[in-house]
């Protein structure tokens, strides 16, 4: 059984609940067991290309961070992640859109490897932090007070005291 960290997001529709949801379906899957969960925060858009109209900066997103047990390899789990976020509806019209659910493999126990599917520890998580303040929050060794201090300027908010799941 390893330890891996996934990142969730959404800003279209029911968000809280798409996470919820996608939250009991990580921990149906085979071999899975979600550890713990971070309260959920309320983020602005991050990164979107405005090249296009259609990318123009949309609602606020819902993020929290998972922590799962899990005897599925990495790229068994990112097959899972996707599945997810396909029956959940999402859409990839251009990079970085307004989703209905975005899931991300963060860290899968001290795995590092890099692929053209798949790239461990997550190459953009120490430049955001709606995935920083949330995996502090549930595995406060994983983040330095330095990484913290580098995304202090963007804009987070924790809305809950109650995590989206507990064991």
């Amino acid at each position: 059984m390893v330890c891996a960290y996934v990142a969730l997001g959404a800003n279209l529709g029911d968000a809280a609940a798409a996470l919820r949801r996608a939250i009991q379906e990580l921990g149906n899957l085979p071999l899975t067991q979600v550890r713990q969960s971070s309260s959920l925060y309320r983020t602005a858009p991050l990164d979107t290309d405005s090249r296009t109209e259609a990318s123009a900066p949309g609602s606020d997103y819902l993020n929290a961070v998972i922590e799962l047990e899990t005897g599925l390899t990495a790229p068994a789990l990112l097959d899972h992640l996707q599945q997810i976020e396909q029956e959940a509806g999402r859409e990839r019209p251009y990079r970085n859109a307004p989703r209905t659910l975005d899931l991300d493999l963060l860290l899968y126990g001290s795995a590092c490897m890099e692929s053209e599917r798949l790239t461990l520890p997550h190459p953009r998580m120490m430049r955001r932090a709606f995935v920083l303040v949330p995996l502090a929050e549930i595995a406060p060794s994983l983040v330095s007070a330095a990484q913290l201090e580098a995304v202090a300027r963007q804009r987070i908010e924790r809305l809950e005291q109650v995590k989206l799941h507990s064991r």
